[in-house]
């Protein structure tokens, strides 16, 4: 098991939004294995509040019912119930200013402890819970503040969540979060790219033929309907998780692992993202929305037919794009962006696909779709790194057939496996911003993204493609590989 030589400082995590769904399903569980890893300070306090007036004991029985089911592995009635004690109620209303001198009363002024506010509430109530902050003194050095997306729907809704967050707190204060970067196999692929010579030497150009991200949801959007229609994949995944995850394959080596070192060298790689022009639109990205098929073996219906979305919606479900870097680098090479909802399968993964050979000796069965050499970066549903290869097939022929080499973080280092979420709550807590977007990080990524909003939404004569519940999406997302003679990895 980890070690539990490394605690943190003493603090206080207020949960605003503390009966929510991302509180109870995430958060909680989340500092549950913290707490039981013995990686949470002694005098860590967790302080969630709501607008029900609630007793302690009955916000505790809604944990007891809510949370606890979501913790999966390593659980322990003792550690259950320590962690439990760690938790208080408040009923504040996060858009009553009256509310707020309470809540500094119960968390005092112990100018030593940590602070962390996680504002898990709809965005537009940051501006005001971060001005109430304030007005009760909760904003000074040690006080910190999460902010989940989505950040706004376009760039200047996302300036003005910014400059009313900028009028109360300090950049250094504000963790933008996106829990991808958390996740075990994306820390895994900066440690393989920076601290091995093997690798650094091929990852350009020369070397590398296309890379393939793509985030799988099984799941449509369920009692979502209502607000998904109104955001969208292109919003909810790729301004945000998708571009994320290409900084980390595309970055420079940073000088050191200091917050700021890392985040320049990632907000280089956005800003040589090449712009799209409307005609680019249409040729190298595709938007789709599902309709009704099959998924786990279950019927299921399509987009339009679910609760809370409009006749004739054409909101996308579905996002392929093709990205281009322009640096010395990556010119050249394509990036390959893809996810959707009622897709085959939930998955999360990062594909690398080496260049061939300049001229192959062997004569083989693998055909033009198959690559000899790629890595495969696993974020879910298992965290996994594979590095296939050819290799001779045992017999008298030299018939060839790909192998890989397995990278099981648990069999090799014998550890748990931290949870994304908590990986970020304790970087929070001990004032870690490497894995947490900067503003001008935010902000050109919203740049990228909105050509392809606005291209899309004059284009009502040109709806998006339908793909059927349950399948990888659209033709036209395969068509968009096959024009540079490549195919999605789960089609090889």
């Amino acid at each position: 098991m980890e070690t539990r030589s490394n605690p943190t400082p003493a603090f206080d995590m207020v949960l605003f939004g503390g009966a929510g769904d991302l509180v109870m399903r995430k958060l909680l569980p989340s500092l549950y294995q913290a707490h039981n890893a013995g990686l949470l300070n002694e005098q860590g306090r967790i302080l969630a509040l709501g607008r029900k007036d609630l007793s302690r004991d009955d916000y505790l029985a809604s944990v007891e019912k809510q949370s606890r089911i979501h913790i999966k592995s390593h659980f322990d009635d003792a550690a259950w119930k320590s962690f439990c004690d760690r938790i208080d109620y408040l009923r504040v209303d996060a858009s009553q200013a009256a509310d707020f001198p309470a809540l500094a009363e119960k968390i005092g002024d112990d100018a030593g402890k940590v602070v962390v506010c996680y504002l898990a509430t709809a965005p537009n109530l940051f501006a005001g819970i971060c001005e109430n902050l304030a007005a009760v003194g909760l904003n000074r050095g040690n006080v910190r503040v999460v902010l989940e997306k989505p950040l706004g729907t376009d760039l200047d809704s996302s300036n003005e969540i910014n400059d009313d967050v900028a009028r109360f707190f300090v950049e250094e204060q504000l963790y933008r979060i996106d829990h991808y970067l958390g996740k075990e196999s994306v820390q895994n692929l900066m440690a393989i790219r920076f601290a091995n010579a093997l690798f650094e030497p091929l990852w350009r150009r020369e070397w590398i033929h296309d890379v393939q991200i793509t985030i799988s949801e099984e799941l449509g959007v369920g009692s979502r309907g209502d607000f998904y229609d109104g955001t969208g994949a292109l919003r909810d995944m790729v301004q945000n998780h998708l571009l994320q995850l290409l900084c980390i394959v595309a970055m420079e080596p940073p000088a050191n692992l200091e917050a700021d070192a890392v985040r320049d060298e990632k907000l280089k790689v956005l800003k040589a993202l090449r712009p799209f022009t409307e005609q680019e639109v249409a040729t190298k990205t595709v938007r789709g929305q599902y309709k009704a098929g099959a998924s786990g073996g279950q019927p299921a219906v399509g987009y339009l037919e679910e609760a809370g979305i409009p006749e004739h919606s054409q909101t996308e479900t579905f996002v392929a794009i093709k990205a281009e870097i322009d640096n010395w680098r990556w010119a050249g090479v394509p990036f390959f962006l893809r996810t959707g909802k009622r897709m085959q399968e939930r998955l999360a993964e990062i594909v690398i696909n080496f260049r061939d050979v300049p001229h192959q000796v062997f004569s083989g069965p693998l055909g033009g779709c198959h690559h000899a050499n790629r890595m495969v970066i696993r974020l879910q549903p298992d965290e996994s790194i594979r590095l296939y290869f050819l290799a001779k097939e045992p017999g008298d022929t030299m018939r060839l057939q790909p192998a890989y080499l397995d990278l099981d973080f648990y069999k090799a280092f014998k550890v748990r496996r931290a949870d994304a979420y908590e990986r970020l709550l304790l970087d929070v807590i001990r004032g870690k911003l490497a894995l947490f977007m900067r503003r001008d990080e935010l902000i050109e990524a919203w740049r990228w993204v909105e050509p392809i909003m606005d291209t899309w939404a004059a284009s009502s004569n040109n709806p998006p493609k339908q793909y059927t519940a349950g399948s990888w999406g659209p033709a036209a997302s395969s068509a968009l590989l096959s024009r540079d003679g490549i195919s999605w990895h789960e089609e090889c």
